[in-house]
């Protein structure tokens, strides 16, 4: 079997923690080695990508810029990255929350529109999930 390649979308900050769970699951049921993915974020959920969330979840609180986001987030997100999950965030949607795509952690991939990033890896073969 070759590789399964998987695109996670999401638009709301409320739906990481259930995007990480599905890919984790994911994960486990083919294998890692098994597995090309890549999470796309636009609209509000871009607000995890945010320096304020990791800051925010260090304190225990939600920084109201940050939806649901905290340190925690954060961290999955960065683990994940470690497994070889790509991270990409809209470039509009980052200027729409007033977010600094230069702020962003090392493991988060801008493109310019999310939705046509969705297009080019749907058109090369990824099955599409919206989370």
């Amino acid at each position: 079997m070759g590789k399964l390649k998987v695109l996670f979308h999401l638009n709301e900050p409320e739906k990481w923690q259930g995007t990480f769970s599905s890919i984790i699951n994911f994960v486990k049921d083919v294998g890692q080695e098994n597995a090309d993915i890549e999470v796309v974020a636009n609209g509000a959920a871009v607000s995890a990508f945010s320096e304020k969330c990791r800051i925010a979840g260090g304190s225990g609180e939600t920084s109201t810029s940050c939806g649901k986001a905290t340190g925690e987030l954060y961290e999955e997100m960065n683990k994940l990255a470690q497994m070889g999950i790509r991270f990409v965030a809209c470039r509009n949607a980052l200027r729409m929350h007033s977010l600094d795509e230069n702020m962003l952690p090392p493991f988060i991939t801008v493109v310019p529109a999310g939705i046509t990033e969705i297009a080019k890896k749907q058109a090369e073969g990824y099955a599409y999930i919206k989370t």
